[in-house]
């Protein structure tokens, strides 16, 4: 796993996402981290030092996994670029053929619904 910048971990991710246009996916993971080992942690707790955490920014496509770390003044700047990113390469998914529920069940009660809609009169 690579761990990168911010800025070369996006690029990398639109060259995954390109390599992944026809056929294949890419998996994309945002975890909370603080990138120290248990015992450190805990040392730090005991003496009362505050944790940082950061957001470990995962990506795969299989073959290759990249990686990044954010902090959290850089997480909104890094979620806005992510998100240009995904719009531009949104247009690879494919539609889903649906069955319309409503629609089929419409079409199934037309012809009973046909009959009892006679009016008749009062006396």
């Amino acid at each position: 796993m690579v761990l990168l910048q911010p800025d070369p971990f996006l690029n990398e991710l639109t060259n995954m996402y390109e390599r992944t246009k026809e056929k294949g996916s890419v998996w994309v993971t945002f975890k909370r981290s603080s990138m120290k080992s248990k015992a450190k942690r805990k040392r730090m707790e005991s003496a009362g030092e505050v944790i940082e955490y950061r957001c470990l920014v995962r990506a795969t496509d299989s073959k290759k996994t990249i990686s990044t770390s954010l902090s959290a003044k850089d997480y909104l700047r890094f979620q806005a670029s992510y998100a240009t990113v995904l719009k531009a390469h949104m247009n690879a998914l494919k539609k889903r053929e649906r069955k319309d529920k409503k629609k089929s069940a419409e079409g199934e009660k037309k012809p009973a619904d046909q009959s009892k809609l006679v009016s008749k009169p009062n006396a």
